[in-house]
Protein backbone atom coordinates (compact mmCIF):
# COMPACT_ATOMS: atom_id res chain seq x y z
CA UNK A 1 0.00 0.00 0.00
CA UNK A 2 3.21 2.17 -0.04
CA UNK A 3 2.94 5.57 -2.28
CA UNK A 4 6.09 6.60 -3.66
CA UNK A 5 7.13 10.40 -3.74
CA UNK A 6 9.75 11.94 -5.42
CA UNK A 7 12.41 12.44 -2.88
CA UNK A 8 14.04 15.01 -4.94
CA UNK A 9 10.73 17.44 -4.24
CA UNK A 10 10.48 16.08 -0.43
CA UNK A 11 14.14 16.92 0.16
CA UNK A 12 13.77 20.40 -1.17
CA UNK A 13 10.93 20.60 1.20
CA UNK A 14 12.89 19.86 4.43
CA UNK A 15 16.06 21.76 2.93
CA UNK A 16 13.75 24.93 2.84
CA UNK A 17 11.44 24.39 6.19
CA UNK A 18 13.75 22.65 8.67
CA UNK A 19 15.23 24.98 11.15
CA UNK A 20 19.17 24.71 12.44
CA UNK A 21 22.50 24.07 10.63
CA UNK A 22 22.24 21.56 8.78
CA UNK A 23 24.78 18.44 9.53
CA UNK A 24 27.81 18.00 7.21
CA UNK A 25 28.49 14.00 7.23
CA UNK A 26 31.99 13.59 8.09
CA UNK A 27 32.63 16.87 10.02
CA UNK A 28 32.89 17.02 13.58
CA UNK A 29 29.53 18.12 15.22
CA UNK A 30 29.77 21.64 16.58
CA UNK A 31 30.83 22.97 19.67
CA UNK A 32 28.50 22.92 21.98
CA UNK A 33 27.22 25.68 25.49
CA UNK A 34 24.80 24.75 28.27
CA UNK A 35 22.42 26.91 25.55
CA UNK A 36 22.78 25.52 22.20
CA UNK A 37 21.15 22.28 21.38
CA UNK A 38 23.20 19.02 21.32
CA UNK A 39 23.65 17.38 17.62
CA UNK A 40 26.16 14.51 16.35
CA UNK A 41 26.11 12.00 12.96
CA UNK A 42 23.51 9.66 14.23
CA UNK A 43 19.61 9.93 14.97
CA UNK A 44 18.02 7.66 16.79
CA UNK A 45 14.32 7.53 16.24
CA UNK A 46 12.24 5.88 18.65
CA UNK A 47 8.44 4.71 17.59
CA UNK A 48 5.55 2.48 18.01
CA UNK A 49 5.56 -0.85 16.10
CA UNK A 50 2.62 0.49 13.71
CA UNK A 51 4.90 3.63 12.08
CA UNK A 52 5.00 3.52 8.79
CA UNK A 53 6.16 5.51 5.73
CA UNK A 54 7.56 4.94 2.28
CA UNK A 55 10.78 4.12 1.30
CA UNK A 56 11.26 7.37 -0.70
CA UNK A 57 9.93 9.13 1.89
CA UNK A 58 12.33 8.18 4.58
CA UNK A 59 15.24 8.06 2.22
CA UNK A 60 14.56 11.39 1.22
CA UNK A 61 14.94 12.67 4.95
CA UNK A 62 17.96 10.97 5.29
CA UNK A 63 19.73 12.16 2.25
CA UNK A 64 19.03 15.96 3.02
CA UNK A 65 19.21 15.48 6.93
CA UNK A 66 22.46 13.86 5.98
CA UNK A 67 22.39 12.28 9.60
CA UNK A 68 22.99 8.04 9.72
CA UNK A 69 19.02 7.77 11.06
CA UNK A 70 18.39 4.74 12.60
CA UNK A 71 14.71 3.51 13.95
CA UNK A 72 13.72 1.36 16.91
CA UNK A 73 10.46 0.00 17.72
CA UNK A 74 9.87 -1.48 21.13
CA UNK A 75 6.02 -2.05 20.73
CA UNK A 76 3.02 -0.75 21.18
CA UNK A 77 2.12 3.26 22.64
CA UNK A 78 2.11 1.61 26.30
CA UNK A 79 5.63 -0.64 25.53
CA UNK A 80 7.29 2.88 24.15
CA UNK A 81 6.59 4.65 26.93
CA UNK A 82 7.65 2.39 29.73
CA UNK A 83 10.61 1.93 27.72
CA UNK A 84 11.24 5.67 27.94
CA UNK A 85 10.57 6.28 31.48
CA UNK A 86 12.89 3.31 31.93
CA UNK A 87 15.91 4.57 30.23
CA UNK A 88 15.29 8.02 30.74
CA UNK A 89 18.93 8.50 32.61
CA UNK A 90 20.52 7.40 29.73
CA UNK A 91 18.09 7.77 26.83
CA UNK A 92 16.97 5.22 23.91
CA UNK A 93 17.10 8.06 20.83
CA UNK A 94 17.16 11.35 20.40
CA UNK A 95 13.46 11.84 19.12
CA UNK A 96 9.96 10.05 19.50
CA UNK A 97 6.72 9.16 17.13
CA UNK A 98 3.73 7.57 18.81
CA UNK A 99 2.89 8.50 21.95
CA UNK A 100 -0.91 9.11 22.13
CA UNK A 101 -3.34 11.02 24.62
CA UNK A 102 -3.73 8.19 26.75
CA UNK A 103 -0.18 8.22 27.88
CA UNK A 104 1.32 12.02 27.05
CA UNK A 105 0.45 12.86 30.48
CA UNK A 106 3.21 10.10 32.12
CA UNK A 107 5.72 11.45 29.45
CA UNK A 108 5.26 14.68 30.34
CA UNK A 109 5.33 13.99 34.12
CA UNK A 110 8.22 11.36 34.06
CA UNK A 111 10.32 14.34 32.27
CA UNK A 112 11.13 12.14 29.10
CA UNK A 113 10.42 14.77 26.66
CA UNK A 114 11.78 18.67 25.99
CA UNK A 115 9.36 20.99 25.11
CA UNK A 116 10.17 22.37 21.12
CA UNK A 117 7.92 24.41 19.22
CA UNK A 118 8.14 23.44 15.61
CA UNK A 119 7.86 26.04 13.32
CA UNK A 120 5.96 23.26 10.33
CA UNK A 121 2.66 22.87 12.65
CA UNK A 122 0.02 23.79 10.56
CA UNK A 123 -2.67 26.42 11.58
CA UNK A 124 -5.17 24.74 13.15
CA UNK A 125 -3.02 21.84 15.00
CA UNK A 126 -2.25 23.59 18.03
CA UNK A 127 -6.16 22.41 19.15
CA UNK A 128 -4.57 18.56 19.71
CA UNK A 129 -1.74 19.73 22.21
CA UNK A 130 -0.90 18.13 25.08
CA UNK A 131 0.17 20.99 27.20
CA UNK A 132 0.20 24.95 26.54
CA UNK A 133 4.61 24.38 26.85
CA UNK A 134 4.87 22.37 23.51
CA UNK A 135 6.34 19.22 25.69
CA UNK A 136 4.47 17.31 22.52
CA UNK A 137 4.02 18.19 18.96
CA UNK A 138 0.73 16.82 17.70
CA UNK A 139 0.63 14.69 14.27
CA UNK A 140 -1.90 13.21 13.81
CA UNK A 141 -5.47 11.56 15.14
CA UNK A 142 -7.95 9.52 14.47
CA UNK A 143 -10.94 8.35 16.14
CA UNK A 144 -11.40 4.89 17.95
CA UNK A 145 -15.19 3.98 17.21
CA UNK A 146 -17.66 0.94 17.13
CA UNK A 147 -17.79 -0.33 14.04
CA UNK A 148 -20.93 -2.55 12.34
CA UNK A 149 -21.38 -4.81 9.85
CA UNK A 150 -24.37 -3.28 7.99
CA UNK A 151 -24.93 -6.42 5.85
CA UNK A 152 -25.32 -8.40 9.00
CA UNK A 153 -27.83 -6.52 10.49
CA UNK A 154 -29.94 -6.10 7.31
CA UNK A 155 -29.98 -9.60 6.47
CA UNK A 156 -31.07 -10.53 10.55
CA UNK A 157 -33.41 -7.38 9.78
CA UNK A 158 -31.55 -5.61 13.52
CA UNK A 159 -31.50 -2.18 14.13
CA UNK A 160 -27.92 -1.04 13.89
CA UNK A 161 -27.08 0.29 17.64
CA UNK A 162 -26.14 3.90 17.89
CA UNK A 163 -25.10 4.43 21.40
CA UNK A 164 -23.06 2.53 24.27
CA UNK A 165 -26.06 2.11 25.90
CA UNK A 166 -27.75 0.52 23.09
CA UNK A 167 -25.03 -2.53 23.31
CA UNK A 168 -26.41 -3.32 26.60
CA UNK A 169 -29.57 -4.21 25.50
CA UNK A 170 -30.88 -7.75 24.77
CA UNK A 171 -31.02 -7.91 20.98
CA UNK A 172 -27.32 -6.72 21.10
CA UNK A 173 -25.96 -10.16 23.41
CA UNK A 174 -23.09 -11.47 21.59
CA UNK A 175 -22.52 -9.47 19.42
CA UNK A 176 -20.00 -7.22 20.35
CA UNK A 177 -16.09 -7.95 20.36
CA UNK A 178 -13.66 -5.42 21.63
CA UNK A 179 -9.73 -5.21 22.30
CA UNK A 180 -7.94 -5.72 26.02
CA UNK A 181 -7.22 -1.81 27.54
CA UNK A 182 -3.96 -3.88 29.02
CA UNK A 183 -2.48 -4.73 25.63
CA UNK A 184 -4.40 -2.57 22.80
CA UNK A 185 -4.21 1.07 22.46
CA UNK A 186 -7.70 0.92 20.55
CA UNK A 187 -8.95 -0.94 23.68
CA UNK A 188 -7.92 1.92 26.29
CA UNK A 189 -9.70 4.42 23.66
CA UNK A 190 -12.52 2.63 23.93
CA UNK A 191 -12.31 1.88 27.97
CA UNK A 192 -11.45 5.84 28.26
CA UNK A 193 -14.84 6.37 26.01
CA UNK A 194 -16.81 4.46 28.79
CA UNK A 195 -15.07 6.80 31.22
CA UNK A 196 -15.83 10.06 29.54
CA UNK A 197 -19.40 8.24 29.11
CA UNK A 198 -20.37 6.83 32.34
CA UNK A 199 -17.89 8.73 34.77
CA UNK A 200 -15.70 6.54 37.54
CA UNK A 201 -17.12 4.33 38.86
CA UNK A 202 -20.17 4.42 36.52
CA UNK A 203 -17.83 2.72 33.28
CA UNK A 204 -17.19 -0.52 35.86
CA UNK A 205 -21.66 -0.99 36.53
CA UNK A 206 -21.81 -0.35 32.42
CA UNK A 207 -18.68 -2.94 31.42
CA UNK A 208 -20.37 -5.46 34.06
CA UNK A 209 -23.60 -4.85 32.39
CA UNK A 210 -21.49 -5.45 28.73
CA UNK A 211 -20.11 -8.87 30.15
CA UNK A 212 -23.50 -9.95 30.88
CA UNK A 213 -24.32 -9.20 27.41
CA UNK A 214 -22.01 -11.30 25.98
CA UNK A 215 -18.79 -8.97 25.02
CA UNK A 216 -15.97 -10.79 24.17
CA UNK A 217 -12.46 -9.69 24.85
CA UNK A 218 -9.42 -10.26 22.80
CA UNK A 219 -5.73 -9.23 22.66
CA UNK A 220 -5.29 -6.57 19.98
CA UNK A 221 -6.99 -4.91 17.07
CA UNK A 222 -5.75 -7.35 14.45
CA UNK A 223 -7.83 -10.46 16.24
CA UNK A 224 -10.65 -8.33 16.59
CA UNK A 225 -11.29 -6.97 13.33
CA UNK A 226 -9.70 -9.38 11.16
CA UNK A 227 -10.37 -12.43 12.68
CA UNK A 228 -13.68 -11.67 14.77
CA UNK A 229 -15.74 -9.24 13.12
CA UNK A 230 -17.87 -10.27 10.42
CA UNK A 231 -17.49 -7.46 8.08
CA UNK A 232 -13.86 -7.90 7.82
CA UNK A 233 -11.91 -10.79 5.05
CA UNK A 234 -12.09 -12.94 8.26
CA UNK A 235 -15.55 -13.22 8.35
CA UNK A 236 -16.14 -14.05 12.09
CA UNK A 237 -19.23 -14.02 13.81
CA UNK A 238 -19.26 -10.69 15.62
CA UNK A 239 -20.73 -7.81 14.06
CA UNK A 240 -19.63 -5.05 16.05
CA UNK A 241 -16.09 -4.42 16.68
CA UNK A 242 -13.84 -1.60 18.21
CA UNK A 243 -11.99 -0.07 15.24
CA UNK A 244 -11.69 3.42 13.70
CA UNK A 245 -13.87 6.23 11.62
CA UNK A 246 -11.67 5.35 8.93
CA UNK A 247 -11.98 1.80 8.85
CA UNK A 248 -15.08 1.66 6.59
CA UNK A 249 -13.02 3.08 3.53
CA UNK A 250 -11.76 -0.20 3.43
CA UNK A 251 -14.07 -2.14 4.14
CA UNK A 252 -17.20 -0.11 2.55
CA UNK A 253 -20.08 -2.48 3.63
CA UNK A 254 -19.22 -1.46 7.28
CA UNK A 255 -20.35 1.99 9.40
CA UNK A 256 -18.81 3.82 11.76
CA UNK A 257 -21.43 4.60 15.25
CA UNK A 258 -20.31 8.11 15.80
CA UNK A 259 -21.97 8.34 18.91
CA UNK A 260 -19.07 6.26 20.40
CA UNK A 261 -15.84 7.65 19.32
CA UNK A 262 -13.07 8.72 21.32
CA UNK A 263 -10.21 10.62 19.55
CA UNK A 264 -6.48 9.61 19.45
CA UNK A 265 -3.97 12.14 19.23
CA UNK A 266 -0.58 11.17 18.28
CA UNK A 267 2.64 13.13 19.08
CA UNK A 268 6.13 13.58 17.74
CA UNK A 269 8.75 14.83 20.32
CA UNK A 270 12.33 15.61 21.49
CA UNK A 271 13.64 13.45 23.81
CA UNK A 272 15.10 15.25 27.11
CA UNK A 273 19.10 14.02 27.04
CA UNK A 274 19.15 13.81 23.13
CA UNK A 275 22.30 13.32 21.89
CA UNK A 276 21.63 15.14 18.61
CA UNK A 277 18.76 17.50 19.42
CA UNK A 278 18.92 19.53 15.99
CA UNK A 279 18.08 16.16 14.20
CA UNK A 280 15.29 15.73 16.27
CA UNK A 281 13.93 18.91 16.04
CA UNK A 282 13.85 18.24 12.39
CA UNK A 283 12.25 14.98 12.35
CA UNK A 284 9.91 16.72 14.28
CA UNK A 285 9.32 19.17 11.48
CA UNK A 286 9.81 16.09 8.58
CA UNK A 287 6.56 14.78 10.46
CA UNK A 288 4.69 18.09 9.62
CA UNK A 289 5.63 18.39 5.95
CA UNK A 290 2.83 18.38 3.29
CA UNK A 291 4.60 15.27 2.24
CA UNK A 292 4.27 13.14 5.16
CA UNK A 293 1.07 14.72 5.88
CA UNK A 294 -0.51 13.41 3.09
CA UNK A 295 1.13 10.10 3.20
CA UNK A 296 0.10 9.30 7.31
CA UNK A 297 -3.72 8.32 5.79
CA UNK A 298 -2.89 5.33 3.34
CA UNK A 299 0.16 4.49 5.04
CA UNK A 300 -0.61 4.64 9.05
CA UNK A 301 -4.67 5.03 8.78
CA UNK A 302 -4.85 7.91 11.03
CA UNK A 303 -5.75 11.83 10.02
CA UNK A 304 -2.98 14.55 9.68
CA UNK A 305 -3.48 17.21 11.59
CA UNK A 306 -2.70 19.35 8.74
CA UNK A 307 -6.30 20.08 7.42
CA UNK A 308 -4.91 21.23 3.87
CA UNK A 309 -3.68 17.84 3.62
CA UNK A 310 -5.40 15.93 0.99
CA UNK A 311 -7.44 12.92 2.14
CA UNK A 312 -7.91 9.67 -0.19
CA UNK A 313 -11.03 9.37 -2.13
CA UNK A 314 -12.06 6.85 -0.54
CA UNK A 315 -12.04 8.07 3.21
CA UNK A 316 -14.01 10.73 1.74
CA UNK A 317 -16.74 8.83 0.47
CA UNK A 318 -16.64 6.26 3.40
CA UNK A 319 -14.91 7.22 6.61
CA UNK A 320 -17.43 8.45 8.98
CA UNK A 321 -17.49 12.58 10.25
CA UNK A 322 -17.44 12.38 13.86
CA UNK A 323 -17.90 16.11 15.18
CA UNK A 324 -18.10 15.23 18.77
CA UNK A 325 -16.49 12.49 20.30
CA UNK A 326 -16.13 11.70 23.84
CA UNK A 327 -13.72 13.07 25.54
CA UNK A 328 -11.14 12.58 28.92
CA UNK A 329 -8.54 15.23 29.15
CA UNK A 330 -4.85 14.15 29.29
CA UNK A 331 -4.74 14.54 32.95
CA UNK A 332 -7.23 12.58 33.88
CA UNK A 333 -6.15 9.94 31.50
CA UNK A 334 -2.40 10.03 33.50
CA UNK A 335 -3.98 10.20 36.75
CA UNK A 336 -6.76 7.38 36.16
CA UNK A 337 -5.31 5.03 33.46
CA UNK A 338 -3.55 2.53 35.32
CA UNK A 339 -6.50 2.21 38.10
CA UNK A 340 -9.38 1.85 35.37
CA UNK A 341 -7.26 -0.80 33.97
CA UNK A 342 -6.72 -2.88 36.88
CA UNK A 343 -10.45 -2.30 38.17
CA UNK A 344 -11.16 -3.41 34.48
CA UNK A 345 -9.47 -6.37 34.42
CA UNK A 346 -10.61 -7.31 38.03
CA UNK A 347 -13.87 -6.77 36.35
CA UNK A 348 -14.45 -8.24 32.89
CA UNK A 349 -11.44 -10.49 33.04
CA UNK A 350 -11.28 -11.55 36.34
Amino acid sequence: MSHRFAAVALSAVLLAGCGGPAAVPGSPAPATTSAAPTESKTLTVITHDSFALSDATIAAFKASSGYDVKFVAPGDVGTLVNQLVLTKDAPLGDVVYGIDNTFAGRAISEGVVRPYASPALPPGAAAYAADDKDSLTPVDYGDVCLNADTGWFKAHKLAVPETLDDLVKPEYKDLLVVENPASSSPGLAFLAATVGEKGDPGYLDYWTALKTNGVKVVKGWTEAYTVEFSGSSGKGDRPLVVSYNSSPAYEPATEALTRTCFRQVEYAAVLAGAQNEVGARKFVDFMLSATVQAEIPKQMYMYPVDPDAKLPADWLAHAAVVNDPIEVSIDALAAGRDTWIKAWTATVVG
